[in-house]
């Protein structure tokens, strides 16, 4: 800003100086050169005149004299006087110039004779003095023309003139510097006047612009910015007012929202407990009621109660899916699913599948094609499984014709896998594309069927493939079908793995027989039911209610095989504590594993820190056996080793 006040100032003053320094030497130059002309041409006209005797009379000597007195004038460097005809008469100096050719009987100016000198040409003409007869009559003296005597040559030179030519430049270059700074400083002086008050009102307007709205700036009274600087003071005056009071204002807020924060979270931890609390006791009565429709199942009934076990059992079956989809919820929204990356075939979870959903497939008529592949992953198994057993039942559920394929393919140079589940299904509108992912969102089930799920898979996989980092898209047309894809870090392949799983005979017709289970559960409803299922499938059941039963039987020699421990007992006790005193007592590892009703994230990290399965209630039967008949295996094991 300085320096373009400067330079808005200095332009005009610039310009002034350099035209009066133009005039002046122009006017000043141009005097000079005419007084240098016409000095040397009045010199010149006395020299003609001077001679006009001694040409005329033709007397050298005094023409010689003539010529070396005038010599004596400064920057006169020859004098060269001519007859008539043209002969030389006289010659006084060095002439640094060439004769002209032809010398006429004007007067005339030769600039052309040297560089640094002039020749000056004056005729000699005879005056008009009549001295036959001074009584004759007057003769017009247009009537008697000059009689030409001859001509004076004078090289003056132009040293002088020069001189004062430079002496004058000088001088004027002088008066523009003298009066450029002269206009400058004044420039300067006034640009100050006006860039003080405008850096005063830059620093405040900074000042402000950073928040301090308590400066204030002076206000002088000669000061060209003097109102601006007013309004000023007075919009920061104004502005700390506001922000004093907007303060004011933010604290009342906070102190608000931090007692609503209070409140809320207040609310919160009441509905966490509440849905904690009703959780447990929802779940508690469901896994008593799985049991005894477990057992009821095994007894002989006629084709009408049958049915009404299959109805029985169905609605159980959806009441165990809402409350496994809603534990699987909670578990992500509180972080507590851990990722436990590890290479692994994909085709172990592929054939997998083909066991768990080929019937139900077969079951709707429609064909289920998934195809076998060699690629090796980088991801959490449990959690691709779940991935895939979601979205393959999904499709399953929505087909009316047709079926279901899963197929893995490699893509971007071989670093990624993408594993995709093609139906001929329905299909999904675009609109409907992103709100199929919200819990309990179903296109075309207003009315809340159960048989056509809970609206929670796909809420599901879409929190656990963001878990794993995975990309899940989604391509669907209307009436044609819909593809889901997941892409999954590709890997190279490990070691073979033991693909072997348990056979359907092992899994749903092996009993129990000879295998002893000391059942540990508070809750004499379903620790009724969990002994009744027991027993039918073989197994000896030891029951008690608490640790210090738990204990008082092995004491009396009844070390079981397997050890079922709800987690929450009375006075306090929890089952991780009761399976490691059970242990002690009998002084071996007993194989062990944990039901529960509560989904608390901590509760199911201690289990797995102590080493032992927990399982949710409501507890499948068929899961419970499966488990129960693998303990059992670790325990005949333990027993091998030790004898």
């Amino acid at each position: 800003m300085r320096n373009r006040i400067l330079l808005a100032a200095m332009m005009p003053v610039t310009l002034i100086v350099l035209l009066l320094v133009a005039v002046f030497l122009q006017t000043r130059l141009g005097d000079n050169a005419q007084s240098h002309g016409q000095r040397s041409r009045s010199l010149a006209r006395q020299l003609a005149a001077a001679c006009e005797y001694g040409v005329f009379s033709a007397n050298e000597s005094n023409l010689r004299s003539i010529a070396v007195a005038a010599l004596r004038e400064p920057d006169l460097r020859s004098v060269v006087i001519l007859s008539a005809d043209g002969a030389v008469l006289v010659r006084a100096g060095v002439p640094g110039y060439a004769m002209p050719a032809r010398v006429g009987t004007r007067e005339r100016l030769d600039q052309d004779a040297g560089k640094d000198s002039d020749l000056y040409l004056q005729p000699i003409m005879a005056g008009q003095l009549h001295v036959d007869d001074l009584f004759a009559p007057a003769v017009a003296e247009a009537a008697r023309p000059a009689q030409y005597l001859g001509h004076v040559l004078l090289e003056v030179s132009k040293s002088r003139l020069l001189e004062r030519e430079r002496e004058l430049i000088a001088l004027g270059v002088a008066l523009g510097l003298a009066g450029l700074l002269i206009g400058g400083m004044l420039a300067l002086r006034l640009g100050q006047r006006v860039i003080d008050p405008m850096a005063r009102v830059a620093s405040m307007i900074r000042r402000i612009r950073g928040g301090d709205f308590s400066t204030r700036t002076e206000v002088l009274p000669d000061d060209p910015l003097r109102e601006l600087q007013r309004g000023l003071n007075q919009m920061a005056e104004s502005l700390e007012s506001s922000r004093e009071e907007l303060e004011q204002r933010v604290a009342r807020a906070t102190l608000a929202l931090r007692e609503k924060k209070e409140e809320a979270e207040t609310a919160t931890l009441a509905k966490s407990r509440f849905l904690a609390a009703a959780s447990h006791d929802l779940r508690q009565p469901t896994h008593a009621l799985g049991m005894f429709v477990a057992r009821l199942r095994q007894l002989k009934h006629d084709a009408e109660t049958r049915q009404l076990i299959d109805n029985l059992e169905l609605a159980l079956q959806a009441m165990r899916d809402l409350l496994d989809g809603l534990l699987d919820i909670s578990r992500l929204d509180a972080g507590s699913v851990l990722v436990q990356l590890q290479v692994f075939p994909l085709e172990d979870i592929l054939e997998k599948l083909r066991l768990e959903l080929g019937m139900t497939a077969s079951g709707k008529g429609l064909r289920l094609r998934i195809r076998p592949s060699a690629a090796w992953v980088l991801s959490d198994p449990t959690l691709i499984h779940r991935i895939l057993l979601n979205l393959i039942g999904n499709a399953l559920r929505y087909c009316e014709n047709g079926g279901v394929v899963v197929g893995c393919r490699s893509f971007g140079a071989g670093e990624l896998v993408r594993i995709e589940v093609w139906d001929s299904g329905i299909g999904i509108a675009p609109e409907h594309q992103q709100a199929i992912f919200r819990e309990f969102f179903q296109v075309g089930n207003l009315e809340r069927d159960r048989g056509q799920g809970l609206g929670l898979g796909l809420n599901i996989v879409q929190r656990t493939a963001h878990l794993l980092g995975h990309r899940l898209q989604l391509c669907s047309l209307p009436g044609v079908g819909s593809r889901f894809s997941i892409e999954v870090p590709a890997a190279a392949a490990g070691a073979a793995s033991e693909r072997r799983g348990p056979s359907r005979a092992e899994s749903f017709d092996a009993d129990l027989s000879g295998v002893t289970v000391q059942v540990i559960e508070d809750d004499a409803l379903a620790r009724l039911g969990v002994v009744s299922l027991l027993s039918s499938w073989g197994a000896r059941v030891v029951e008690a209610d608490r640790l210090s039963t738990a204990l008082r039987s092995v004491q009396l020699g009844l070390v079981p095989d397997v050890v079922v421990s709800d987690c929450r007992l009375p006075d306090g006790e929890n089952g991780i504590e009761v399976v490691r005193q059970l242990r002690l007592a009998a002084g071996r590892e007993i194989p062990a594993c944990l039901i529960s009703g509560d989904t608390d994230a901590d509760l199911l990290l201690a289990a797995k820190q102590a080493g032992l399965t927990l399982l949710h209630k409501p507890v499948r039967p068929a899961k419970l056996r499966n488990l129960i008949r693998r303990l059992a295996t670790q325990a005949q094991a333990v027993r091998e080793d030790l004898t």
